[in-house]
């Protein structure tokens, strides 16, 4: 897989363009950002790495985390995600035209993945949070023709598109799902996938996620590893960090120890991720950037089989930038 196959490189330098102008009119002013503390471990000390549209990224000094310790409250990102022009300009020229793209590039093995763990056609009920266009919801009811799918999404827009494509959807955050008791110790999986490093509280979050589980049900989630291999290269240069949008970027080891202290039990943290080669080359040879003489010249000069292998030897060793952890509900500890 490359990179250009699921986000066109124009679409994405426009998208990051218009969300660098939506930061500076929603957040441009004074007062705006507040400080937070690690939103893995939640502890006060870390150190800054770098600025980027007046976020301050900083590393947690005790689990590794990088996080924008800076940032809006949840309601103004709430604000952003819903009336941002950026937003729109991501599902109408970003999203959509490479979406079949996505489906079978990302989606699909998704579902088999679960399939090839779990059986082909159990009776689950189960949940896409942030499920967009409902793509890998569609492919998982296709495996799983005898469980029940929702498609959980906040915007009105998208949940209709879920509609449309025969899903049963819900508009809703998980958040305001937790409130509803119908909910509560319902799903035997929860799934979501690149939307930890998006949220305000990645703990309350996954509080909300363990109260609608059943005892023993499953949370999957994949998200950026800040520890990865493309991301460690180009570190505030790289299209994967960006406010307000992307301001969480666990480690395996800190997004497993959030999990625990949230009563979960973690069966799987990978990296399996394809592209961290071809995005740290993409920004070589588009960019001129300049990772030191050793990368550039495997950029110019290795064979595309010394490049596949390369790749090969991130994802195994546990050293891509976009990570899956799988993690199971131990026991009814938290209300």
């Amino acid at each position: 897989m490359k990179e250009a196959e699921i986000r066109k490189p124009q679409a994405l330098e426009t998208y990051l363009g218009m969300v660098r102008q939506d930061c500076r009119r929603l957040f441009g002013e004074a007062g705006t950002l507040s400080p937070v503390d690690c939103p893995a471990c939640s502890s006060q000390r870390s150190s800054l790495q770098f600025e980027k549209s007046g976020f301050e990224y900083a590393l947690c000094e005790n689990c590794e985390t990088l996080f924008a310790r800076t940032r809006p409250s949840f309601a103004s990102l709430q604000e952003f995600y819903t009336q941002a022009p950026s937003t729109e300009f991501w599902i109408e020229e970003f999203f959509k035209p490479v979406a079949e793209a996505r489906r079978e590039k990302i989606f699909r093995p998704r579902a088999e993945y679960l399939g090839e763990r779990f059986g082909h056609d159990p009776v689950w009920v189960t949940g896409d949070v942030g499920a967009g266009f409902g793509l890998f919801s569609q492919e998982l009811q296709r495996l799983w023709p005898r469980s029940r799918c929702l498609a959980i999404e906040p915007s009105p827009e998208q949940a209709e598109i879920c509609r449309i494509a025969g899903l049963e959807a819900v508009c809703s955050s998980l958040e305001e799902l937790g409130d509803q008791d119908e909910y509560a110790g319902s799903f035997d999986l929860l799934t979501t996938f690149e939307l930890y490093e998006h949220l305000y509280d990645p703990k309350e979050f996954t509080r909300v996620a363990y109260r609608l589980l059943k005892p023993g049900g499953l949370l999957m989630i994949t998200t950026l590893n800040g520890q990865g291999f493309d991301i460690q290269i180009l570190w505030e240069r790289s299209n994967s960090i960006y406010p307000p949008c992307h301001i969480n970027l666990f480690n395996p080891e800190s997004l497993s120890g959030l999990l625990a202290d949230c009563g979960f039990e973690v069966e799987e943290a990978a990296t399996p991720g394809q592209l961290d080669w071809d995005i740290l080359e993409g920004m070589i040879n588009r960019e001129g950037f300049d990772p030191g003489r050793f990368w550039t010249s495997v950029a110019r000069k290795a064979s595309p089989g010394a490049k596949r292998e390369l790749q090969e030897w991130i994802t195994r060793n546990r050293l891509s930038s976009h990570m899956r952890l799988l993690a199971r509900k131990k026991q009814d500890l938290l209300s």
